[in-house]
């Protein structure tokens, strides 16, 4: 069967309100949206940062530890003067400044955090003062194919940050909604679309990841619902290597499930799972549970990546991509094998995949389990080197996700209903297990969600060449 390069604008947009069974705990994504989005209701929630505060306050372990990781980064400290530009290029063939805007953004997102945690007005100050500068000016992320990573990483960061001081005396947020909703979204919204005019498997996961991250937090932070359901709609049913059944093609007896850019290399693969795991967590903090989406196969891909990147041996069913452009050039490349792996590389993704599936779930997940204490406890960005790598992801899951195991049944309420200033979040702990808090919870029915025995596959076969010939494909990039 032939292989389109481009998905259907009406595939896409098929529900603005997102099919039945997506928004999680029983409620309908018309539902969850219909009085407005949480706020904040990115990363963190107002419990989140309330339980951080008070653990931090108390000295218990590992939140101190967490924190101090986060005091003594760089990035973190009062008095970051940002460095705005008009246009952000990445790639070759530009004069790329895209480092100036991931040190900015996480010099904004630890500051940010940081204020909530100690209730030191000077880094919320330090962290408006950054993100105004750059919505004051930035019009434009350009480049070659890489200014659509560029997009949705960096989309997904400053949303995050932003959320943070939101209702800050002296944010702009009208400015940088609209910044948001102009310069970032746009891009990686056609890239789910078109893929830059590719072959739908040209690119590797994180690719369609980076977009799909961009386009539901800038979604969540402007209070688009169409945005959102689109967003969430690919997850599920996305015909690009993101969406979950193309990430993780292949669930063996084991209950582990193969991620399909470990036949890339590590490093990709550890972007990948923690770029899917931001995503669930965003949207379960409003309502919408992809963790357990499909018998929670995300556990079972992060589980795969946890054991394989802790040097144990896990399976890999051979798959070839299509690359190429739509019109031009075309190609393919098998990935036969698991690539080789450092024991010693990590990134800070651990501890929020975790944490939700053993505390939230009560479920058993003894590689990331393992593979969050070996890298605890997790900085962020400045903490893993000085390239782009080190920058993918907003990290300090040690302080920020690390939870007592939730003994509150769950709750259908509205996420609106859970609306909090940003600077009340620091000083005003609420108690565990607040019933207004859909993240402070878990599913009551655990079992339900356990891993079923047996193999499954994407729709059509047991290897990725029969499913109808539409084989997998990854990126030059």
């Amino acid at each position: 069967m032939h292989v389109t390069g481009q998905i259907s604008r009406r595939t896409l947009l098929k529900a603005t309100g997102v099919a039945a069974g997506t928004v999680g705990i029983g409620a309908t994504t018309a539902q969850a949206a219909a009085g407005g989005f949480a706020h904040p209701g990115l990363l963190h929630t107002r419990t989140d940062l309330a339980r951080m505060a008070a653990k931090v306050k108390a000295k218990v372990a590992p939140y101190s530890a967490g924190y101090a990781k986060l005091a003594a980064n760089p990035h973190a400290q009062a008095g970051w003067t940002a460095n705005p530009q008009a246009t952000v290029y990445r790639g070759e063939g530009s004069p790329q400044n895209y480092a100036t805007l991931y040190n900015d953004i996480h010099a904004a997102y630890q500051n940010a955090l940081r204020y909530h945690v100690s209730g030191d007005s000077a880094h919320a100050d330090t962290a408006v003062a950054i993100l105004n500068a750059w919505s004051a000016k930035l019009t434009a992320v350009a480049g070659s194919a890489d200014r659509f990573l560029a997009a949705g990483l960096y989309g997904y960061q400053f949303a995050n940050a932003a959320e943070l001081v939101r209702d800050h005396g002296d944010f702009d947020l009208a400015r940088f909604q609209e910044m948001l909703s102009k310069v970032f979204a746009p891009i990686s919204d056609d890239f789910l679309v078109h893929h830059n005019n590719a072959v739908i498997t040209n690119y590797w996961t994180n690719w369609d990841l980076c977009a799909m991250a961009c386009v539901l937090a800038t979604g969540i932070f402007c209070d688009d619902k169409a945005q959102v359901a689109r967003a969430v709609d690919y997850f599920k049913h996305g015909e690009g290597l993101g969406s979950v059944k193309n990430a993780i093609p292949v669930v063996y007896d084991d209950g582990l499930g193969e991620w399909l850019e470990a036949g890339r290399d590590q490093g990709h693969a550890l972007l990948g799972v923690g770029l899917m795991g931001t995503f669930c967590e965003m949207a379960w903090n409003q309502g919408i549970d992809l963790y357990g989406y499909d018998d929670n196969r995300f556990l079972k891909g992060a589980q795969y990546v946890a054991k394989w990147s802790l040097g144990g041996q896990v399976d890999y069913t051979a798959n070839t991509r299509r690359k190429g452009e739509i019109g031009g050039w075309s190609g393919s490349e098998t990935a036969t094998a698991a690539a080789p792996v450092d024991p010693a590389m990590t990134r800070p993704i651990w501890a929020m995949i975790s944490n939700h599936y053993t505390k939230r779930r009560a479920l058993p997940t003894t590689y990331l389990t393992r593979i969050t204490a070996k890298s605890a406890p997790e900085g962020g960005g400045g903490d893993y080197g000085p390239n782009s790598g080190g920058y993918d992801q907003l990290g300090f899951g040690t302080l920020a996700f690390t939870r007592d195991r939730s003994t509150t049944p769950t709750t259908t309420a509205s996420p609106g209903a859970r609306t909090q200033s940003a600077g009340s979040a620091a000083v005003s702990p609420s108690p565990t297990g607040s019933g207004d808090d859909l993240a402070a919870t878990g599913s009551s029915d655990a079992v339900g969600w356990a891993a079923a025995a047996g193999i499954t596959t994407v729709a059509g076969g047991l290897l990725l060449l029969r499913r109808r010939e539409r084989v997998r494909r990854g990126s030059v990039e």
